[in-house]
């Protein structure tokens, strides 16, 4: 009995053929693209993500040609029965989901060499939250052309298609209007892709809470809270609502720690307790440490502290290790500044005077408070060599100080005694010649 090319024993060899040929056609492939990759040092391997794609589309198009050649069942014009539209449709499909694969892939290789978990990865930042959105846009076209391309495999869409031309103008304002607020945001998730104003895993404060970028899309931003909720906004809110944003030029900051105390606390024992504590801690970055009283009312006086850390998450925990240890201080070295709440009680003519002889109260709780209560305040000034009071703040003290000082302030000048007769002589002069001109 001859063999039959178009019969149904031909066609299951075909198929079985046409499996195993594009499972070795995908092994084959994916090895060089393996040993590329170990070689040159690629922090993602192509194959992995190709591999799917690339067998599926290899499998349909060795199918499409067995079916082609071996099926039985045939049309009028002698071609297999509907077997070339489903396979063109379906080869279009797999050849998008293979190009989607290869782009997403090339970019995930560019995202490997900007890591970011390094301390500043301020540009690491910027190309992540860029190449994400181009991404997004180049598999949205991928698939959109590939939607067309199936749509024109049908006989009747050419023409649906030339009417549509016909009344895109109409049709797009009409479509302009009704999706006005999408647009908006489109445009908006471009804006902040590009302008740079916000980076993925930049720390900002949206909408009073504080949190970090996780995901920046062209219609809505994902705010990844301190708390583990995530915060979803609209482009748009990036645009046209002020926010804070931590780590627009670098991820150091500086934060403070005010605690309200009483007048009789000691600053030099609470600074030298805070140089201790940061030198102990690795926490702190070296940069900035300053101890000011910045206010005295109500009975009570502010110490303001501040501290640098190399991001917000450390600064966070520096400060709350500042205050936990300055107030253990307190409690254990400087009771007498722990805040205080002073009466005054009137006198009352009809009650008789009550004397407490404090000389006989030697010992017990009260000798003790009454001690701390009288005990006499430090001597907290230190001199320098000329004789001013030694002093190092946020904007004077120190080189740093002075720097930051020029940025934020400047001196105004005043004019010296010289120019101050100057301009009395010549107002004098100024004064007699009106007087002359009067008498004249």
């Amino acid at each position: 009995m001859p063999f039959a090319l178009q019969s149904w024993p031909s066609f299951a060899i075909a198929v079985v053929a046409a499996v195993v040929l594009a499972f070795a056609i995908g092994a084959l492939s994916a090895a060089p693209i393996h040993l590329l990759a170990k070689r040159r040092g690629w922090t993602h391997d192509p194959a992995a993500s190709l591999r799917r794609p690339f067998r599926i589309l290899v499998l349909v198009v060795l199918l499409w040609i067995a079916l082609s050649a071996t099926l039985p069942i045939r049309d009028d014009e002698g071609r297999p029965f509907g077997i070339d539209h489903v396979a063109l449709i379906v080869t279009i499909v797999t050849a998008a989901w293979l190009l989607s694969a290869v782009v997403a892939s090339g970019f995930r290789q560019v995202l490997g060499r900007y890591p970011l978990d390094v301390v500043d990865n301020r540009v690491a930042r910027r190309v992540h939250t860029q190449l994400n959105l181009l991404n997004r846009i180049a598999v949205v076209v991928i698939w959109v052309l590939a939607l067309g391309s199936v749509l024109l495999t049908f006989p009747g869409v050419s023409a649906v298609g030339t009417s549509l031309l016909a009344s895109a103008g109409l049709v797009s304002v009409v479509a302009g209007l009704a999706a006005q607020s999408t647009l908006a945001n489109v445009f908006a998730g471009f804006q902040l892709a590009f302008s740079d104003a916000i980076r993925v895993d930049d720390v900002v404060i949206a909408e009073g809470q504080w949190g970090k970028i996780e995901e920046i899309t062209l219609t809505y931003v994902v705010v990844h809270l301190w708390d583990d909720r995530r915060l979803v906004l609209p482009s748009t809110y990036f645009t046209t609502t002020p926010f804070e944003n931590w780590t627009r030029r670098s991820s150091e900051l500086l934060g403070a720690v005010e605690i309200d105390l009483d007048w009789r606390i000691d600053p030099d024992g609470m600074r030298e307790r805070l140089d201790e504590v940061l030198e102990g801690t690795d926490l702190w970055d070296g940069r900035t440490k300053v101890l000011q009283l910045t206010d005295a009312t109500n009975g009570y006086v502010r110490v303001r502290v501040l501290v640098t850390a190399k991001d917000a998450g450390t600064l966070f925990d520096l400060r709350c290790l500042v205050r936990e240890q300055l107030v253990a201080w307190i409690h254990s070295r400087n009771p007498a500044a722990m805040p205080r709440t002073r009466l005054e009680q009137a006198e009352d003519p009809r009650v008789a005077p009550v004397t407490v002889d404090v000389e006989e109260q030697t010992t017990g709780p009260a000798a003790d408070e009454q001690r701390a209560v009288t005990a006499p305040v430090p001597v907290v000034e230190e001199r320098t060599p000329s004789g001013q009071i030694k002093h190092q703040g946020l904007f004077t003290g120190s080189e740093e100080a002075e720097r930051r000082a020029e940025l934020f302030t400047s001196s105004i000048p005043l004019p010296h005694a010289d120019d101050d007769d100057d301009s009395r002589i010549a107002s004098e002069e100024i004064t007699v010649d009106h007087r002359g001109r009067g008498d004249g």
